[in-house]
């Protein structure tokens, strides 16, 4: 039998495309999806996306949520508290790996490798050390649509937040940005590609900027 395994879901395209490398690959049944949602606003953490986009996703890639509900603003300790929590049911259930999206980022890949040392439960990086603009067209060509959902507006300008992930947003970028955003200079919302069996139809609501960043609201059509 294969390994039991959940994506580490943040409703962006990495994770997407990490859940389809993995899906090709074979090698783990990839039984859930773990994504942090806030309570207070009933979207996911960070990328401000709804709740009903979210299940839509997931419903689009065959595959349960498995939440960490966390309050806004999420001390760290609690953060790590109700993750630590996630982790323990999911090994009590079976699982025993976590496929993540993570590209380049050493401090972030060990912050993992920390965290689930010692909870029976390892972690998977498929798309590691891929070079990025190699990684973002590949996942253009492979079919990904996604959206702009948040932006650091000290490193990207305000008007791409809603925008289509795609070659006119890659040649909008300014110089410096990586092109899969792996430093955090934007986050997006897959809404279609290879790991959904139909896309979402959404269209872009309200553009605010909040916390030193700019939201662009998705809402299905």
């Amino acid at each position: 039998m294969k390994p039991k395994a959940l994506i580490s879901w943040s409703s962006g395209k990495d994770a997407a495309w990490a859940l389809h490398r993995a899906r090709e690959e074979g090698e783990y049944e990839i039984v859930g999806a773990l994504t942090t949602i806030t309570g207070d606003f009933g979207r996911v953490s960070m990328h401000g996306v709804r709740r009903e986009i979210l299940d839509a996703q997931l419903q689009a890639a065959n595959l349960p949520l498995f939440p960490v509900m966390i309050p806004s603003p999420c001390p760290n300790e609690i953060y790590e508290a109700r993750m630590g929590e996630a982790i323990a049911s999911a090994r009590a259930n079976g699982i025993t790996k976590i496929i993540f999206g993570d590209l380049f980022l050493e401090d972030i890949r060990a912050y993992r490798e920390e965290k689930l040392h010692g909870t029976g439960i390892a972690p998977v990086f498929p798309l590691w050390k891929i070079t990025t603009g190699q990684l973002a067209r590949e996942m253009i060509s492979g079919g990904v649509q996604a959206r702009v959902v948040c932006l650091n507006p000290r490193k990207m300008p305000r008007e791409l937040a809603g925008k289509a992930f795609g070659e006119a947003l890659l040649a909008a970028l300014p110089p410096g940005v990586d092109p899969c955003a792996e430093n955090g200079e934007f986050h997006t919302c897959v809404t279609g590609g290879p790991m959904f069996s139909k896309n979402l139809e959404v269209k872009t609501g309200e553009v605010v900027e909040r916390d030193g960043f700019v939201f662009a609201d998705l809402l299905l059509a």
